[in-house]
């Protein structure tokens, strides 16, 4: 019985607070990732730089911090174009579903990770990602109506009441 209560519980409180298996990043995780490109970019390996900045944008869109979320998606998006490899593509297009996820965008995230499923239709973090962006727009539906419901009932009670006293 207590498990289920648990259980419960804990269903209700990721409902409000939209939790997800999606990890987040600290601001020092961040700041050592853009120590390690600044370092990268004064060696001659143009790989090992890319894999660097690949681990800044990373680092990026899982941030708290909104402007970073930003920077990250920024990078990320400049750097499409280039991508010729499969594997690369759809790790660029998963940290963009996640970019936007955390931005608050769920039809573009949600759009980027079907692409990201088109090029490998069984990567379970892609999938994981497609269901958490499912659940929060099913739950933004659901608060919406919510909200509405609300607003109708008061503009009914208001009117309700003007008019008990007209009478």
């Amino acid at each position: 019985m207590e498990a289920k209560l648990g259980r419960a519980f804990e269903s209700i409180t990721n409902f409000f607070t939209g939790a997800d298996q999606i990890p987040w990043c600290d601001r020092d995780v961040v700041a050592g990732c853009e120590q390690e490109v600044h370092e990268a970019e004064k060696g001659p390996s143009d790989e090992f730089k890319n894999e660097c900045i690949m681990r800044l944008s990373w680092a990026l869109v899982h941030s708290r911090q909104t402007e970073d979320v930003h920077r990250g998606i920024a990078m990320l998006e400049s750097s499409l174009g280039s991508t010729t490899s499969p594997l690369k593509l759809r790790e660029k297009l998963y940290l963009l579903a996640v970019g936007y996820y955390r931005s608050g965008d769920y039809s573009r995230s949600r759009e980027l990770v079907e692409d990201c499923l088109k090029i490998e239709p069984e990567w379970r973090q892609a999938q994981s990602l497609k269901k958490a962006i499912e659940d929060r727009i099913k739950k933004d539906g659901v608060i919406g109506i919510g909200i509405a419901a609300t607003a109708v009932g008061l503009v009914a009670g208001g009117i309700a009441a003007a008019f008990a006293r007209r009478n």
